[in-house]
């Protein structure tokens, strides 16, 4: 009975460890302390850098806003369509990214065009119907175009820009920019590494499984 009940105690504490072993991620980009008052008591808390509004329109015709990301999870990238060297790659990786998630309906993916003159609404579905890409959880965006290279370089922290001297005619990062329910970046990953995109879905598992605070109800 003693042995029975010592083997009992190492499997709950075995269990206690597990469970507390909890990975978080970090929080990138600004941040800044406000001081408020609470129930009379002054109370110092963390306010971090998010996502601001926007409004794109996506492969649908359908006009896309930070609203319609409240409460989800999403990984956001920039490609556009006549990419000849990074963007493919990028796409058949995101795709299993894409098929991980589409399941359910917590977890977005925003791709943004740095084309968007001539990456209209008919050619994003036609590009996205050619990804085998369907219904609403990975929306390909056009907006203008400063708008876009704003969001861009300032809040997503991904380097795009125009040059006529490199095939294409446009040179952008390929990182694949993780954003919690809260609109914070949590997460940075090469898109073009297959490593950094498995450990882009461990961390989006990761989210899903964070406490929603004051802030997202």
């Amino acid at each position: 009975m003693k042995k029975l009940f010592g083997a009992m105690v190492i499997v709950l504490l075995w269990s206690a460890c597990k469970f507390n072993n909890t990975k978080t991620l970090p929080i990138y980009g600004n941040r800044q302390a406000e001081t408020k008052v609470v129930n009379g008591q002054t109370v110092t808390d963390t306010v971090y850098q998010t996502i601001p509004p926007f409004k794109f329109v996506n492969q649908y015709g359908d006009s896309i806003s930070e609203k319609n990301l409240d409460g989800k999870i999403y990984v956001a990238d920039f490609f556009f369509t006549s990419c000849p060297s990074i963007c493919p790659v990028m796409q058949r990786n995101m795709l299993n990214v894409y098929n991980a998630f589409k399941g359910g309906g917590d977890v977005k993916i925003l791709s943004y065009t740095i084309d968007p003159k001539y990456d209209s609404v008919p050619i994003l579905k036609k590009y996205a119907d050619k990804l085998g890409v369907a219904g609403n959880t990975w929306w390909f965006l056009q907006g203008k175009k400063d708008d876009t290279y704003r969001i861009a370089e300032k809040n997503y922290l991904v380097a795009v820009s125009k040059d006529s001297t490199v095939a294409g005619g446009y040179v952008h990062q390929g990182y694949f920019v993780l954003i919690d329910k809260e609109k914070r970046v949590r997460g940075s990953y090469d898109g073009t590494n297959q490593e950094q995109v498995a450990q882009l879905i461990a961390d989006i598992k990761t989210l899903q499984t964070e406490p929603v605070t004051e802030t997202t109800k």
